[in-house]
């Protein structure tokens, strides 16, 4: 069996062993047994933390044709493609044939025999993948602690390029910012002893003027502006109608990065014959970019992620029962500890803290024809709009979600934001927009930046995508000649100073304890870091496993929810609606999952119940006092 060091570094040779193996007679079914010896050798978690990754470790100092992986976000899926899974080599001195397998591989060797009637024709699906957006620094930071002592070591240590290349980001920052050339050179270098190689230097201070060129034209294709971190083109094998798009995967492939990928996209866009070849040149630059910005990872193993909390297993409930059931025991108490702060942070208003934990640990567990249940965006109006309040409430919550994303709703960001995907047919591209967001992502939508002045077209269009998000979890895509719909799980939270003009299933109107004249100093109180880094974390999990547990109610309970529905609508039919009712099932769910309870008890009922009655009681005398409001 191959040992550790070979089948991350060479990845290639375990392949081409059992290959070589199959063809000797020795085995068959020779590609099922390559995926089942990585899957096998994955299962332990020791093993997939010597695994470098693209999101931690730059591109240059990964070894080309090792076993790397990384986390993403399936952005776009391109055409199938054909390649050569088995081809023939003839050797140009002693005219020795031989066959190799081409699989997992972008470049074949010399002296391919095109000619040969043993060559095989394989298809293979593309996928673009994006690193996971919006994906907080904390996340990024846990993932990388992971692999920050084996899987750089390997990287650094195993491969040591003669002429190294810089990443998108650094290539950029050189182009906007060419004065502090030095200054980026000197932290090259202190980059590569931090990755443990103190040798492994950089040996060049400007980028080839093709590469610099192509960087500043090449659009990564990043759903949300200011994004960083590499793209990767995923060549998937096996079972890839197992995969939509938008699923947040962790991919583990052989890393591809032959400068002859480039080469060959550029001979293509010198030559290229509208007669002779079906892609454009425009899709052509799109699909094959430079490998040193785009590199093409071959999927050997992926799996869907569930979540992207570095602090929670990502196996199944049953799986890591010690795990969750040690948690379970003190959810009680961190959900008094965290309700606490929540309500610090929201001046004072316990209630309002109350219905903040709710939204986070909501998510879409299930739809009912077209109706997504479980979801809970919740319209927190009376936001102070002094001392950039919002701004802070979201730097908060970011620091306890995985991922989240900032709106501010202006005039300008409304006119001019792309929040819908739209095809681009002369690319053959799904052009992304600021909605295509990884599963139970937190948006936090700030209605206090609108002012007044017209919606234009586009303006309207993001409205409604906005409102069409929240009622129905679906973004409607925009394929030019018609709309697609794909669905989502975005947990959307809407500040605003008076009644949101989007729709929310909980509108709660904030009631400070705190007096205007001391505002200004409260606020100025309020840290982003609430407590030490344990308590954060304590925080974190509590969110990321109170959304993974499974719920039910029981017979006896439903008959006695039933009862109190009917008992409440006696004296006063119009009191109480079936969305209402709907609400406070939602309520009493997710108060239930707060407290580490997968099933609906009488008290929790009634708990729900009471907390909904103080906030419609809040509601109606906010209507009271101010009766134009909407």
């Amino acid at each position: 069996m191959p040992s550790t060091h070979d089948w991350i570094n060479e990845p290639l040779g375990v392949v081409e062993g059992m290959f070589a193996a199959s063809q000797n007679g020795q085995s068959s079914g020779w590609e099922a047994k390559a995926v089942e010896f990585f899957k096998e050798q994955l299962k332990e978690k020791e093993a997939q933390t010597l695994v470098p990754s693209l999101n931690d470790v730059p591109l240059h100092y990964l070894k080309p044709n090792s076993l790397v992986k990384f986390r993403c976000l399936l952005q776009d899926m391109f055409d199938p493609e054909f390649y050569m899974g088995v081809y023939e080599t003839v050797d140009p001195t002693t005219k020795a044939k031989m066959l190799r397998c081409g699989k997992y591989k972008d470049v074949t060797e010399y002296g391919v025999d095109l000619n040969s009637r043993s060559t095989v024709t394989a298809e293979r699906q593309t996928f673009y993948c994006v690193p996971i957006p919006g994906e907080n620094q904390w996340a990024k930071d846990g993932y990388a602690q992971t692999t920050s002592n084996q899987g750089r070591v390997v990287a650094s240590t195993s491969y040591v390029p003669s002429r190294q290349k810089r990443s998108y980001e650094e290539d950029e920052e050189m182009e906007v910012q060419p004065q502090k050339q030095k200054e980026t050179h000197a932290g090259s270098q202190s980059t590569a002893d931090q990755y443990g190689n103190g040798d492994c230097k950089r040996q060049e201070t400007e980028a080839p003027s093709g590469q610099a060129a192509s960087s500043s034209h090449l659009d990564l294709n990043f759903p949300l502006p200011e994004e960083k971190g590499p793209s990767c083109l995923v060549k998937v094998y096996e079972d890839w109608d197992s995969f939509k798009l938008n699923d947040t995967l962790e991919v583990y492939g052989i890393l591809s990065v032959s400068p002859a990928l480039s080469a060959l996209a550029d001979e293509k866009d010198a030559f290229l014959d509208p007669t002779e070849c079906m892609e454009t040149a425009e899709e052509q630059r799109v699909h094959s970019p430079p490998a040193s910005l785009v590199p093409r990872l071959h999927m050997l193993y992926g799996k869907r992620l569930a979540h992207n909390n570095p602090l929670l297993p990502y196996a199944t409930l049953e799986e890591n029962g010690v795990f969750f059931s040690s948690t379970l025991g003190e959810m009680a108490a961190i959900r008094a500890e965290l309700l606490s702060y929540f309500t610090h942070v929201l001046l004072g208003d316990a209630l309002a803290a109350e219905y903040l934990l709710l939204h986070l640990i909501s998510t879409v567990y299930t739809r009912r024809d077209v109706l997504p249940l479980g979801k809970f965006t919740v319209n927190l109006s009376g936001c102070p709009t002094v001392s950039s309040y919002t701004e802070r409430l979201y730097q908060i919550i970011q620091q306890l979600v995985p991922s989240s994303y900032y709106l501010g709703m202006s005039l300008q960001n409304m006119n001019q934001m792309q929040l819908v995907p739209k095809k681009d047919y002369g690319a053959n591209r799904l052009v992304s927009g600021a909605l295509q967001l990884a599963k139970n992502t937190s948006l936090f939508l700030d209605e206090t930046q609108l002012e007044q002045g017209q919606l234009d077209t586009t303006g309207v269009r993001n409205v409604t995508a906005l409102g069409n998000l929240i009622s129905w979890q679906k973004v409607d895509y925009d394929f030019n000649y018609h709309q697609m719909e794909f669905p989502c799980n975005i947990n959307v939270l809407i500040a605003s100073e008076a009644r949101s003009l989007l729709p929310s299933d909980c509108h709660i109107h904030l009631q400070p304890q705190v007096a205007p004249s001391h505002m200004e100093e409260y606020l100025s109180s309020i840290h982003i870091h609430p407590q030490v880094s344990s308590q954060l974390n304590k925080f974190r999990i509590f969110l990321g496993v109170a959304r993974l547990l499974d719920y039910s109610i029981s017979e006896e309970v439903t008959k006695a929810v039933e009862d109190d529905f009917v008992d409440m609508r006696k004296d006063d039919p119009q009191s109480i609606s079936a969305d209402d009712l709907h609400r406070m099932l939602v309520v009493s769910r997710l108060l239930s999952l707060s407290l580490g309870q997968t099933s609906l008890s009488r008290d929790s009922w009634l708990r729900a119940k009471n907390i909904e009655m103080l906030r419609r009681s809040r509601m109606e005398q906010h209507k009271s006092v101010n009766g134009n409001e909407p």
